[in-house]
C-alpha cells in the first residue's frame, strides 16, 4: 500500500461511537479517529460538546486506501448506517452535535457527496438533511472515546444502539469487510 493512495474522509452520523464502530470493520480503512469539527471553540472538550453550544459535531476522520475502498463506497455505507433525514438527531441522541454531516476535503469529494446524497434520497421516505460543508479544523476526542465499542461492547449504549448498527453494516456490506 503506497501512501499516494491514502485519502481522508470526515463524517458525522450521530454519536461517534456508532460511526467509528461501523467503519472500523471496512476493508481499506487504515486509521479511524473520533473527534469534533464544525464549531467555534478551539480544542473543545467532550463536556463542552455535550452542551450543544460549541457548534461542533461528533465526527470520525477516516484515513483510507482508495485502491481498496472508494470515497463513494464510504459515502454509501455512511448513508445506510445512520438516518440522514433527522435534523440534529440520531435516535435518542439529540442536539447539533449529533447532526448528519459530511465535511469534504476537496472538490471531488464534494461532487461525490452530492451524488451519494441523490442516491440515498431514493432509499429514505423523508428528505435528506445531511449538512455538506468544507472540512474545518478537526479536534481529536479524548482517548477514552477512541475504539469505544471495541473496548466496551457490553456497556448498555453499545449493546443496544451501537451493536445493531454494526450488524446492519455487516449484513449490507459483507463484501467490504475486513477478512
Amino acid at each position: 500500500m503506497g501512501s499516494a493512495n491514502l485519502q481522508i474522509a470526515t463524517f458525522g452520523g450521530g454519536c461517534f461511537w456508532c460511526t467509528e464502530a461501523v467503519f472500523q470493520q471496512i476493508r481499506g480503512v487504515t486509521l479511524l479517529e473520533s473527534g469534533y469539527s464544525g464549531g467555534q471553540v478551539h480544542q473543545p472538550s467532550y463536556e463542552q460538546i455535550c452542551t450543544g453550544r460549541t457548534g461542533h459535531a461528533e465526527v470520525i476522520r477516516i484515513t483510507f486506501d482508495a485502491e481498496l475502498i472508494t470515497y463513494s463506497e464510504l459515502l454509501d455505507i455512511f448513508f445506510v448506517t445512520h438516518d440522514p433525514t433527522t435534523l440534529n438527531r440520531q435516535g435518542a441522541d439529540t442536539g447539533t452535535q449529533y447532526r448528519s454531516v459530511i465535511f469534504f476535503h476537496d472538490a471531488h469529494q464534494e461532487q461525490e457527496a452530492r451524488a451519494a446524497m441523490q442516491r440515498a434520497a431514493g432509499h429514505w421516505p423523508d428528505p435528506i438533511v445531511t449538512e455538506l460543508s468544507p472540512a474545518p479544523q478537526f479536534y481529536i476526542a479524548e482517548d477514552y472515546h477512541q475504539n469505544y465499542f471495541r473496548r466496551n461492547p457490553q456497556q448498555g449504549y453499545c449493546a443496544f444502539v451501537v451493536a445493531p448498527k454494526v450488524a446492519k453494516a455487516r449484513k449490507a456490506f459483507a463484501d467490504k469487510l475486513v477478512s
